[in-house]
């Protein structure tokens, strides 16, 4: 194969771990052409990425246009790839596939999905259960390099890589800081992904009264006013760098690698910062399914809190349709997943990385 598409339409953390599908497929076929499909918002992560050779960056509230769709299925049989990846298979990347003219389209779908229409030509099913330390989310990537290119398990690369430029590495904005810098992600990339804010201002007021740190507050852009009034709830202000913030991916990217360690709600900053080596302690929100999305935990570097671990009776089962009648409204259950249940576990995960505590 010379040229090649992977389609990953979704958020920050999906495309960062779908980069290891080109990583992976670099080692059957070194010198051929990897291009990367993906929203606008999401490029910081696969930037500098010396196994992605082209990013293809769309807007995604044009994309759902009929019009656009069409146009970018033109362009891409225009481009006459030799195979598409594509690990979500959401509406609009199933018609990219189906119309494509690619001889080799391959799907990563649920077990149970039927697709009535040829849409790929390998139907790659989703794994039931967690066989690696890596997590669910990346074998399945994994599992359709291996499945349709013949990669031997033991030349797999299951860890998502981000490159940075020289000047990201030369990064300043710190050097001044005699602390260790710790990012806290003070609310997660949507409301349903964050705890309750009167929970965040407890841990922050945790971590500044016992740990002679210094933190970073980690939050998109336009939560700037409510990441503000948590802030300003906080004891110890003199420890907190409210100043010290980046409003881009590739930005964050850069900051997160001159800091010590990140403690954040799940979302794309855990992968970002797994990425980049640095020890995560992650805040599962109560309807993720963990083992899906819990990459590389070891209660060392990678460690993790989730309500269902901690209070399982307040589970009916871990079915998907329960977990999403708890995603429709997670406040409740999120209520319950309270500091006294995260800050043993926090203290344990500190421990191992910390050794100036107040």
């Amino acid at each position: 194969m010379k040229k090649i598409l992977v389609i990953q339409n979704k958020r920050i953390g999906d495309v960062l771990v779908a980069s290891v599908i080109a990583q992976n497929i670099k080692k059957v076929y070194p010198n051929c052409s990897i291009d990367f499909f993906v929203y606008n918002f999401t490029t910081g992560v696969i930037e500098n990425n010396p196994y992605i050779n082209n990013i293809i960056a769309v807007n995604e509230k044009e994309l759902k246009k009929l019009y656009k769709l069409i146009s970018w299925i033109t362009k891409i049989r225009a481009q006459k790839y030799d195979a598409i990846f594509d690990p979500y298979a959401k509406t609009q990347s199933k018609l990219i596939s189906l119309f494509s003219g690619v001889p080799v389209r391959v799907g990563l779908v649920k077990a149970n999905k039927k697709l009535p229409l040829k849409f790929y030509t390998n139907v790659i099913r989703l794994v039931n259960k967690k066989s690696h330390i890596c997590g669910r989310a990346i074998e399945n990537r994994i599992k359709m390099v291996t499945s349709v290119l013949g990669l031997p398990k033991e030349d797999v690369d299951y860890i998502p890589k981000i490159f940075l430029t020289e000047k990201e590495l030369n990064y300043s904005k710190l050097n001044k800081q005699t602390k260790p810098c710790i990012i806290i992600g003070v609310l997660g990339s949507t409301p349903i992904k964050s705890m309750p804010k009167e929970y965040v201002i407890t841990i922050v007021n945790f971590l500044t009264s016992n740990y002679n740190v210094n933190l970073l507050f980690n939050y998109a852009p336009h939560q700037k006013e409510e990441a503000l009034e948590i802030y300003n709830a906080c004891k110890h202000k003199e420890q907190i760098l409210i100043d010290i913030y980046e409003n881009s991916i590739r930005g964050f990217i850069t900051l997160m690698g001159k800091c010590k360690l990140l403690i954040s709600n799940e979302g794309g900053s855990v992968h970002i910062a797994k990425a980049l080596h640095k020890p995560t302690f992650t805040i599962f929100s109560p309807y993720i399914l963990k083992e899906h999305w819990a990459s590389f935990e070891d209660g060392y570097q990678h460690t993790s809190v989730h309500l269902y671990e901690e209070k399982p009776n307040l589970y009916k089962d871990l079915s998907s349709v329960y977990l999403k009648q708890i995603e429709a409204n997670p406040a409740e259950m999120y209520s319950k997943l309270t500091p006294e249940l995260i800050i043993p576990k926090l203290q344990n995960f500190l421990a191992n990385h910390l050794t100036n505590v107040s």
